[in-house]
């Protein structure tokens, strides 16, 4: 179970840079992409009570990094992805949150720190800081498909209306 929580720790440290084993070639440096299978994603991460705030930090500079990008690709990543503050403290008293990925960009890197670091190369050590001293642990990911939205009837059903 230790090196179960050791490996979760390890993938979320940088919001996971081997989730689904793609790699990326830079010249002779490989990079470990973290993607998602499916068109949605669930991760919750938990996060010091007395750094909620400098998490969030982050997370904002994140939001500026996809937006500013000119990759559409990052771009379209920042319209799905919110970030959910728990509103009660974990048994721990730590803070849980919950990154709720809908619509999942096909292919496309969901790894915080490397965007981070691309985007913001001279706040690279500041983040870095920031994310580590408030990052606890990984408490769940989970990812897939929606196989039902509620809001829409479905193609090949007709809504029954009731005369009054």
């Amino acid at each position: 179970m230790k090196m179960f929580a050791g490996l979760l720790t390890s993938v979320v440290l940088v919001l996971g840079t081997a989730a689904s084993g793609q790699e990326q070639n830079s010249g002779s440096e490989v990079k470990r992409k973290f993607t998602f299978e499916g068109d949605t994603a669930l991760l919750t991460v938990a996060i010091r009570p007395d750094k909620a705030a400098d998490f969030e930090r982050v997370m904002s500079r994140m939001r500026d990094a996809l937006l500013a990008s000119p990759d559409p690709k990052r771009r379209a990543q920042a319209t799905g992805w919110k970030v959910m503050r728990l509103g009660t403290a974990l048994p721990d008293g730590n803070i849980a949150y919950v990154h709720v990925i809908n619509q999942v960009v096909p292919g496309a890197d969901y790894a915080v720190m490397q965007t981070l670091y691309d985007a913001f190369p001279d706040e690279r050590q500041t983040l870095y800081e920031l994310y580590r001293a408030a990052f606890v642990k990984n408490l769940s990911l989970a990812t897939g498909h929606i196989v039902l939205d509620l809001s829409k009837p479905a193609a090949s059903e007709s809504v029954a209306t009731v005369a009054p």
